[in-house]
């Protein structure tokens, strides 16, 4: 039996990967930070404790070696430098990267889209081969690029398959994108203000085809980047009408052309200027990817899992990184106010 070890198990991609590899008929090692156990893994999974800086610890999980590493949490130079000096006890890796690694023509990327007029115009679909900012350890994009560009440099000696996510989805996400319209379904609002017309496409990817990825990926050892997002690319005013078929409500979408008119006001998680759309064809020519889920036949299990989570509970608590990342997304009072106006 081939063995496998899983770093960052317990997460939102890690759950559904150990689930995937051990179904798939590998004995899997799972290993986070708590050591906890999904209830969706097959009682043969070994789930152990990890401190991922620890790098004596890591080697100890490794053991004698493993036919594959799955690194879930890996990022910069150091991390890809850790994995690099088990190569000889490893047979390949699986690494996820992310797509806010590209840069447009004229050097603008996800680090530089607060900037005026800084927002990149990618070509839609966005393939493999497009052009990525320069590694260093200053910004996230910059810092994925490093742990790419190390990985890559050692791909002789640890084959690897890096896997550009999009924008992440599914249960047990930390800051869900989906929580933008699954809780003003909940209080109640029949209204809602969508910025550039509600035609913002920013390329979902769930957890769950993630996950596929990576089986496939394990069994198909190579040095190699591959985009990693669903099969398509809905946009704001799709994936809001979407939840609120899964929540059995209707709302009005008012269109907005341009930016969000107010703060507090049409500005969502998904709302960009240009699309971000990545291309899936060299996953499906290298290892025959299908995707296991749609967006939209994987909202039931993501709105039951924000609603679970919400419930009696205020959403800044139960969802900081949703705070950190978009800021008060349910301003109502700013929202109301601009509707009068």
């Amino acid at each position: 039996m081939k063995r496998a070890v899983v770093i960052g198990a317990n997460g939102q991609i890690g759950r559904p990967a150990v689930e995937a590899l051990a179904r798939d008929g590998w004995e899997v090692t799972a290993a986070s930070h708590g050591g906890g156990r999904d209830g969706a893994w097959p009682e043969e999974v070994r789930a152990v404790r990890l401190d991922r800086e620890d790098e004596r610890a890591l080697a100890e999980v490794v053991g004698a070696g493993c036919d594959v590493l799955v690194d879930i949490v890996a990022y910069g130079a150091a991390h890809a430098r850790q994995l690099t000096a088990l190569a000889d006890r490893v047979g390949s890796a699986v690494v996820i990267s992310s797509v806010s690694v590209y840069e447009d023509g004229e050097g603008r990327g996800f680090d530089t889209q607060d900037q005026p007029d800084g927002f990149p115009r990618y070509p839609v679909p966005t393939p493999e081969t497009h052009a990525t900012v320069a590694a260093g350890e200053t910004t996230y994009s910059t810092r994925k690029a490093a742990l790419e560009r190390e990985l890559l440099a050692a791909g002789d000696r640890l084959p690897t398959t890096l896997l550009r996510a999009g924008a992440i989805h599914g249960p047990h996400c930390r800051s869900p994108r989906e929580l933008y319209f699954v809780k003003r379904n909940l209080d109640g609002r029949g209204r809602r203000v969508l910025a550039y017309g509600g035609r913002s496409r920013f390329h979902p990817a769930s957890a769950r085809n993630i996950a596929e990825l990576i089986r496939l990926a394990a069994s198909r050892p190579g040095s190699r980047v591959l985009n990693a997002c669903d099969p398509e690319a809905p946009t704001v005013a799709e994936i809001g009408a979407a939840i609120d078929a899964v929540m059995g409500v209707a709302n009005e979408s008012i269109l907005v052309d341009g930016p969000a008119p107010a703060p507090g006001v049409g500005a969502t998680p998904w709302s960009v200027p240009y699309p971000v759309v990545f291309d899936m064809a060299a996953a499906e020519r290298e290892l025959g990817y299908r995707p296991v889920v749609g967006y939209a036949g994987s909202l039931p299990e993501t709105v039951a899992s924000i609603e679970r989570r919400l419930a009696g509970q205020d959403w800044r608590a139960v969802y900081p990184k949703v705070v950190q990342a978009y800021g008060d997304v349910f301003n109502y009072a700013a929202e109301d106010a601009w509707l009068r106006a």
